[in-house]
C-alpha cells in the first residue's frame, strides 16, 4: 500500500514558486465560496512519526484564512474525554457547515497505537476500523467533504529524519524517547497502519498516501489535492446521499402492533403508589451514593405521545438525586448551531461523565419520530438513521455507561383528557400548545413511526421498556422499579 510512497518523490525551489502563488489564490477563493455553499470539510493528517504532520498543518493554516478553520492536534485524552466513549472527544470538534476542521491526530491513532503495542486484538482493531467506517458514512451522508491524508516515510528515511532532527539543537525538542521506540517498531506500525488504511479507505473517503521525504513535494501535493476535492464539490455538486428509493414499513395484516398489545388497562392505587414511592426512591439515592455508582455514567432517555407522563416521570427520579448529580437535557427544536452539524452531534455533547445522570425529555429518536412523519428530513435520513442511533447507544453501552430506554404509551381518548385539562387548568397551559393538536391529527402516522423505531432499535444491549401510561401512578412506578433493579444488578 506504501510502495508508490518510497520513489524518492521531489519538487525543486523553481516549481514550488512558481505554483505555490497560485495555489493559494485558489484555495482561498475555494475557502470563500465553501461558506457560502454549507458544507464542512473535516481533512485527517496522519502518519508516521516524523513525517512532518504538523507542519503540514501549518502550511494549510498559512495559505488559507484560519478564521475559517478549526484546527486541533490530539495529544493523550484527558480525563474527562476518558469517561466518555472514544468518539466523545471527536464529535465536539466536528466543523461546522462552511468551515474546514484539520485533525493532526484523529479517531485512527488510538486503535493503531494500542493494536501495534499489543494492547489490543486484531479483530478489536478491526471492530475499531468498521465503527470508523460506518461514522465517516455517516459524515459523508450528512453533506461532509472528508480527505485522509497518510504521511509515509519508509524506515531508511524515518531514522534519517529523526536524527537529522535530533542533531539540530533547534529542533532536538521534537524527538523524543518514545518516538525512537516506535522507530524499532516500525515494521508492526506498517503491518498495523496497512490493515487499518486497508478496510477504511473507501470510494467516498479513500485514504490519499504522501511520501513525506521532500517537505516541498508533500505541501504542493496535499495543497493541490485539497483544491481540486473542494473545487470539484464546490463546482459540480452532487447530492450527499443518493437517491435510491427507500423500503416503505410493512403493514400489519391484522392490525395488531406492539402499541395496541399493550394493556391500558393497569391501575394502582393512591395508597400502594405512596408507599411503593417511597420505597423505590429511598433504593435510588442510595444507589446513586454507591461507592461503584462512579465507576458508570447513566443516560436515561424519555420518549411517549404528547402528555403521556414524562416529565412527571423525571420529577419522580430527581427527587430521590442529588442535584449536582443529574443533569435534565430537553430536547426541542435544534439550534442554528446544532443545524450546522451532523443530528447526533447535540446529543453526543451531551453524555454524561462517570458518577453523573443525564436525563433526556425527548431525544435522539426525534429523526425517526417528528422528522419522519413531518417531513423535516429526507426518507433516506431516517432510514439510515436507525442503525447510526444503534451505533451510537453501542458506543455509550461499551463505555460502561448504563442506558435506559422508556417508552410511554396512552390511549387517543386519554391524551384528549389530558389536553383538555390542560387547556383549563392556568397552571398547565404551557403545556399544551397548537403543535400539540396538529400532531395529534397524526396519530396513525406517528404510530406506525413508533412501532418502526421500537422493533429496529430495541437492541440486546440497549431495549426499550414500554410503560404503560394511562394511570400516571403506575407507569412512574414502573419505571422507578427498572431504573432500581437495573442499577443494583450493574452495581
Amino acid at each position: 500500500m506504501f510502495e508508490s510512497a518510497e520513489l524518492g518523490h521531489r519538487i525543486d525551489k523553481g516549481v514550488w514558486d512558481r505554483e505555490v502563488p497560485a495555489l493559494r489564490e485558489a484555495l482561498l477563493d475555494a475557502q470563500y465560496d465553501l461558506a457560502a455553499a454549507k458544507f464542512p470539510v473535516v481533512i485527517l493528517v496522519a502518519g508516521v512519526d516524523g513525517a512532518g504532520k504538523s507542519e503540514t498543518v501549518n502550511t494549510l493554516n498559512e495559505w488559507m484564512d484560519p478564521r475559517h478553520i478549526q484546527t486541533h492536534g490530539l495529544d493523550e485524552p484527558s480525563d474527562e474525554e476518558r469517561e466518555r466513549p472514544h468518539m466523545w472527544r471527536y464529535w465536539r470538534m466536528l466543523p461546522p457547515r462552511g468551515k474546514i476542521g484539520i485533525f493532526d491526530g484523529s479517531w485512527y491513532t488510538w486503535p493503531i497505537l494500542e493494536r501495534a503495542h499489543g494492547r489490543i486484538k486484531t479483530s478489536d482493531l478491526d471492530q475499531d476500523m468498521a465503527r470508523v467506517a460506518r461514522f465517516e458514512q455517516m459524515l459523508i451522508h450528512e453533506g461532509a467533504l472528508v480527505l485522509k491524508f497518510w504521511m509515509h516515510l519508509g524506515k531508511e528515511q524515518q531514522k534519517k529524519r529523526l536524527k537529522g532532527l535530533e542533531k539540530d539543537p533547534q529542533t532536538r525538542w521534537r524527538v523524543t524517547p518514545r518516538d525512537w521506540k516506535h522507530f524499532e517498531m516500525y515494521d508492526t506500525f506498517r503491518q498495523v497502519a496497512e490493515r487499518a488504511l486497508r478496510s477504511t479507505s473507501t470510494a467516498e473517503a479513500p485514504w490519499i498516501v504522501v511520501e513525506a521525504t521532500d517537505a516541498r513535494y508533500q505541501r504542493l501535493t496535499v495543497g493541490k489535492i485539497l483544491l481540486e476535492r473542494l473545487r470539484a464539490r464546490l463546482d459540480q455538486p452532487v447530492p450527499a446521499v443518493p437517491a435510491v428509493p427507500a423500503h416503505p414499513p410493512h403493514p400489519s395484516l391484522d392490525g395488531v402492533n406492539i402499541l395496541r398489545a399493550l394493556d391500558l388497562s393497569k391501575r394502582m392505587e393512591k395508597k400502594d403508589y405512596e408507599e411503593e414511592l417511597l420505597e423505590l426512591q429511598g433504593r435510588l439515592n442510595l444507589l446513586a451514593r454507591h461507592r461503584n455508582f462512579r465507576k458508570h455514567a447513566v443516560a436515561l432517555v424519555f420518549e411517549g405521545v404528547d402528555a403521556a407522563g414524562k416529565g412527571g416521570s423525571i420529577r419522580r427520579i430527581t427527587q430521590a438525586l442529588d442535584a449536582r448529580r443529574y443533569h435534565i437535557h430537553p430536547i426541542a427544536a435544534p439550534t442554528e448551531e446544532e443545524r450546522a452539524q451532523p443530528y447526533l452531534w447535540r446529543f453526543w455533547r451531551h453524555l454524561p461523565r462517570r458518577g453523573k445522570v443525564a436525563i433526556f425529555d425527548r431525544s435522539w429518536y426525534g429523526r425517526v419520530l417528528v422528522e419522519r412523519v413531518e417531513g423535516f428530513c429526507a426518507e433516506a435520513d431516517w432510514q439510515r438513521a436507525y442503525s447510526e442511533i444503534n451505533d451510537f447507544e453501542d458506543q455509550i453501552v461499551r463505555n460502561r455507561s448504563i442506558l435506559l430506554k422508556f417508552w410511554l404509551s396512552i390511549s387517543q381518548e386519554e391524551q384528549l383528557r389530558r389536553f383538555e385539562e390542560r387547556q383549563t387548568t392556568p397552571f398547565k397551559r404551557f403545556k399544551i400548545t397548537d403543535e400539540d393538536w396538529r400532531n395529534r391529527e397524526k396519530w396513525p402516522a406517528y404510530e406506525a413511526a413508533i412501532c418502526d423505531m421500537l422493533d429496529r432499535t430495541s437492541t440486546e444491549i440497549a431495549p426499550w421498556t414500554l410503560v404503560e401510561s394511562e394511570d400516571k401512578r403506575f407507569g412512574r412506578i414502573k419505571i422507578l422499579k427498572t431504573i432500581v433493579q437495573r442499577l443494583e444488578d450493574e452495581l
